[in-house]
């Protein structure tokens, strides 16, 4: 995907190259920022060494729309004035930090963690790094990226790695397991949309997907902190944040991948299905979960049989010629027949006999199929590398304006990537919003006052929950040192 950015596979543009940025835009240090940025920026977003992340709005505030000069129907979601509003009053960078640092006290896996971040010039600037949320918030201010990205933890500051002269000694050494779901991978079997678009009816690829992976993940692997997050346009991405996840090495994140893709290859008129008899226990039950939507989201909502080209795919995916050409001859006879239709005379004309098929060989084509047209289409390449970096969550996809919020997989089959706040409706709604109740809006924090309240929510409780089990994790590992230097 276009936010997804593999090293391996790109050529790295570092800071140091990046000549077309003026001065002013330059990547400061942590301890050393542009004197007269930094003082401005002190001014204006000072933080107040409080537990909150966010300062609250004094009652009589200039509004979002008079700092960005624009009404919020028309500013524009990659505006610089509008990205500097959304930073300094909407995203949760404490919480963003207690995620990738699984702890309040600063660690070498949020302070030697790689950020890269994608300005408005389309300059992209790696190598980045932070010793607290503060100094990263205070340069998404100062530089006002479209979007960052969030790499490993190094086993040095990569702000030092030039200075290194022994090979090997700057290199990843942690980060999140990860994967990336794009509906364009769906565009072969997807008839109601292409490329970047996307309806209701295609979306349920991206359901199925997170329904079948979180599954797997959970179930199979024993993994339980798994972060969930819409892209802001046609994908998902999953966030594997378990200790034990974070500190696989390449050939561990290859195995998992391998393991969850089914689908592999290109197609091209044969099946992409790559599964033995009998079943992996992984695929039966996955494919037990797909069946449930096959014939309402396949059947009825794609009606991918029904057009020529997609009857000529079906007809290569049965491996009998006798049924095939049984089947093609019954098509031709009676056009215009429904995917439906054209699923139930597979079984029918089956059933006269003389096939060289078998029914255990017709029951596995019949699954393949239902594979090949439901289960998730990874991207395995950004799973594999502990150097892959992905588009960090609550960031705004510059061609939608939406905030890249994470998602309930409680509540998966709820999830509207439609009704996902864009920027400009969040500023609005800041502006339009009125104590009510009694309520003291001095206490009130901005992202409180819009609909990005139960995202922020979803995504503290989550976080919660991680750093409590790392800080149990933590204690007992010191309870056990301390037993073993008893005498």
């Amino acid at each position: 995907m276009p936010h997804a950015v593999s090293p391996a596979s790109s050529p790295p543009v570092e800071d140091a190259t990046m000549s077309d940025l003026p001065p002013a835009s330059s990547p400061p240090n942590d301890s050393q920022d542009t004197p007269a940025a930094a003082t401005k920026l002190d001014d204006i977003f000072a933080d107040d060494g409080s537990d909150d992340e966010f300062s609250s709005s004094p009652v009589k505030q200039q509004s979002s729309q008079e700092e960005t000069g624009l009404s919020a129907a028309t500013i524009r979601a990659s505006d610089p004035d509008t990205l500097m509003t959304f930073y300094s009053r909407l995203f949760p960078f404490r919480q963003l930090f207690l995620w990738l640092n699984a702890s309040p006290t600063p660690q070498t896996q949020f302070t030697n963690r790689e950020f890269a971040f994608v300005l408005p010039s389309d300059a992209y600037i790696r190598y980045q790094s932070f010793q607290t949320s503060d100094a990263l918030r205070k340069q998404c201010l100062q530089m006002t990226p479209v979007r960052f990205e969030i790499g490993p933890e190094y086993t040095l500051n990569p702000r030092d790695r030039k200075s290194v002269r022994k090979q090997g000694a700057f290199r990843p050494i942690t980060k999140e397991l990860v994967f990336d779901v794009d509906l364009t991978d769906y565009d072969d079997i997807r008839t109601c949309c292409q490329k970047a678009n996307i309806c209701p009816k295609c979306w349920v690829f991206a359901t199925l997907a997170i329904k079948v992976i979180d599954r797997a993940l959970r179930e199979d692997f024993g993994f339980r902190h798994l972060l969930w997050v819409y892209s802001g346009r046609r994908g998902v991405h999953c966030w594997v944040s378990d200790r034990r996840a974070r500190t696989m090495e390449d050939s561990t994140r290859k195995a998992v991948a391998g393991y969850l893709e089914v689908l592999r290859g290109s197609g091209q008129g044969k099946s992409r299905v790559n599964a033995r008899r009998p079943l992996h226990p992984h695929i039966e039950r996955s494919l037990k979960l797909l069946d449930l939507s096959f014939s309402s989201a396949i059947l009825e909502a794609q009606d991918p049989f029904r057009s020529s080209e997609g009857e000529k795919r079906l007809l290569s995916l049965i491996p009998d010629p006798v049924l095939s050409t049984a089947l093609s001859k019954k098509w031709d006879s009676t056009p215009n027949r429904s995917s439906t239709q054209k699923w139930a005379d597979i079984d029918a004309l089956a059933s006269f006999g003389n096939l060289s098929i078998s029914t255990t060989s017709l029951r596995d084509v019949k699954q393949d199929i239902r594979l090949e047209y439901t289960y998730p289409r990874l991207d395995a390449e950004v799973s594999k590398k502990l150097n892959h970096l992905l588009k960090s969550p609550f960031v705004i996809h510059p061609g939608t304006g939406r905030v890249c919020v994470p998602i309930d997989v409680s509540r998966v089959d709820d999830f509207d990537p439609f009704s996902v706040p864009t920027v400009q409706e969040l500023l609005g709604e800041i502006d339009a919003w009125t104590p009510t109740g009694g309520e003291d809006a001095s206490k009130v924090q901005d992202w409180q006052k819009t609909s990005l309240r139960p995202y922020v929510e979803y995504f503290k409780r989550f976080v919660d929950g991680l750093v409590k089990e790392e800080s149990g994790e933590k204690k007992r590992s010191r309870e056990q040192e301390g037993e073993g230097m008893e005498f």
